[in-house]
């Protein structure tokens, strides 16, 4: 049976990953990993992908970096991603792995326009969510968590918005039949959102916002989780 990889392109602060562990083991529980099929390699730290016809499907991760500033590693993920996607490989890209995605196949990502966007967010699913097989029967609106200063600004040829947010118009993404990305996080749970609201209160603060009412509004998020994992088993990536 081929691996599922998780392709990690940086890691959560060091006082995040010492309390509440750190990406990979987010996506192991959120998608139903096995951990004896699971594979991370790690890019950010130069470790090489294999080809994408030697694993069953990639979940890509978040990191601190910004895809603006087009680093080496990043752009080589970036190659890779148009391979997976010419051979049809199912993709889950998850913040700066949903940018990556959107980078790599044409769209265009910069800073979100009024600063960053962090907590709990309500989400708005669009009329072509009501026909894709992951999302027609969520409801119209949830909420999932988010933290990020870069987005997809100009979204690639194509690809199908099924999100948004009062403030990131492209929340989640579809690209063709096998591959979807969301700016949002659905490993996160709320005590890991209060950590990262709780890191950047300084900056939030400098930037206008209310970190005390941010942290007031965490609440859980099953829905983002139960789309996530509802990807990993309709293409047989979740553990049986």
């Amino acid at each position: 049976m081929k691996p599922v990889l998780i392709i990690r392109t940086g890691r959560a602060p060091a006082p995040i990953r010492a309390r509440h562990g750190d990406f990979p083991h987010w996506f192991r529980l959120g998608a139903q990993l096995s951990t004896q099929r699971m594979c991370v390699v790690d890019v950010e730290a130069g470790e090489t992908l294999p080809p994408p016809s030697e694993v069953a499907g990639a979940l890509i991760t978040g990191s601190a970096a910004m895809v603006t500033d087009r680093a080496a590693w990043s752009e080589r993920t970036a190659g890779w991603i148009r391979d997976a996607m010419d051979e049809q490989l199912p993709l889950f890209g998850v913040c700066y792995g949903h940018q990556l995605m959107a980078h790599a196949l044409g769209g265009r990502v910069d800073y979100l326009p009024g600063g960053r966007e962090i907590g709990t967010v309500t989400i708005q699913m669009l009329d072509e969510a009501k026909s894709d097989p992951l999302t027609d029967k969520l409801p119209s609106e949830f909420r999932v968590h988010a933290t990020h200063e870069q987005s997809v600004l100009e979204l690639p040829k194509d690809a199908t918005v099924l999100a948004s947010s009062a403030r990131d118009p492209h929340h989640l993404v579809r690209y063709g039949a096998n591959a979807m990305s969301a700016q949002f996080h659905p490993e996160f749970n709320a005590d890991v959102m209060r950590a990262y609201i709780d890191r950047k209160h300084h900056d939030m603060r400098r930037e206008g916002f209310d970190p005390h009412n941010a942290f007031r509004q965490v609440a859980p998020t099953p829905l983002a989780r139960r789309l996530f994992r509802q990807f990993s088993r309709h293409h047989g990536l979740a553990s049986r």
